[in-house]
């Protein structure tokens, strides 16, 4: 969710130049179509469980996740809400979603595109396994 009056390459308020949101465009458009091209390789088990998981893109983490313990300038991606193995048996939860940083993703792979989509791609695998159920040492140990 990008906010109002919020740059779209630093994350901090101010007033946002045109080539800054050119900027997240670019990064936008390159994560979708890796996004999608993770979905469509995936089993179809998997691909249904996945149908109406929100995957939504921010520059960097909102002041919100930062007050609960986020690393602002680390953190690449985020799964929130119940895992999909939990939700069958929680009746009330928020809704589950994958958050990418993408401003956070470029500066980890040294804002090389090509290598950007490898990690939005990367990232992405990890917080599904998230959602999946996986806890970190599991993500870990399939290499996600």
């Amino acid at each position: 969710m990008h906010v109002p009056g919020q740059s779209a390459v630093t994350g901090r308020r101010c007033a946002c130049t045109p080539d800054a949101l050119a900027i997240f465009s670019t990064l936008t458009n390159a994560a979708q179509q890796e996004v999608e091209a993770v979905l469509a390789a995936l089993p179809q088990e998997v691909h249904d469980r996945l149908s109406e998981l929100p995957i939504t893109f921010e520059p960097k983490p909102n002041a919100a996740l930062v007050t609960a313990g986020i690393d602002p300038d680390r953190t690449l991606g985020l799964f929130t809400g119940v895992s999909y193995a939990r939700a069958i048996a929680v009746s009330q939860h928020l809704p589950p979603q994958i958050i990418l940083f993408l401003e956070n993703i470029l500066e980890y792979v040294r804002a090389d595109l090509p290598e950007f989509r490898t990690q939005v791609r990367r990232t992405l695998l990890h917080e599904i396994g998230h959602y999946l159920g996986l806890d970190e040492d599991e993500v870990r140990l399939r290499d996600i």
